[in-house]
């Protein structure tokens, strides 16, 4: 009886462990939601935001969203850089007009955490709070991940 159901166990085990190592390569999507303040943001080169909320685990309240070009008189075509903390950053570009305070931003890769990271969201800010939201869609696929 013993050997049965240490066998049953053992198999058990097996299965639970197959299914994890599965899941683990397998891509991840979803829903983004963030929201961000600009109140240290000159419009300069290297000026930031940083991030009030996230939907997604990882990208953590007081994270901050460098902007690599400088604003124009219109508006910014920018690339920028999630930072999240030592080593984890997602890289993308974002276009943004003043006219409308309305964009969108593209994340095309990360490291990582962010690694295999890729989204697109619609930005738009909020008078009353004076906060900036993103909302739209992520996804990880880690390179090899099929």
């Amino acid at each position: 009886m013993k050997r049965i159901l240490g066998l049953i166990l053992a198999v058990s085990v097996a299965g639970v462990l197959a299914v994890a190592g599965q899941a683990g390569n397998s891509p991840r999507s979803g829903a983004l939601h963030v929201t961000k303040e600009c109140s240290q943001y000159t419009g300069q080169a290297g000026s930031f935001c940083t991030i009030t909320s996230s939907s997604l685990r990882g990208i953590d309240v007081g994270s901050d969203v460098i902007y690599a070009q400088a604003a124009g008189a219109a508006g910014l075509d920018s690339d920028l850089v999630l930072d999240t903390g030592p080593g984890n950053s997602a890289f993308g570009h974002v276009t943004l007009s003043f006219a409308t305070l309305s964009g969108v931003v593209t994340f095309s890769r990360g490291a990582g955490q962010f690694r295999g990271f890729q989204a697109r969201v619609i930005v738009t800010y909020n008078p009353d709070t004076k906060l900036w939201h993103w909302d739209g869609t992520y996804s990880f696929n880690p390179p090899g991940a099929s």
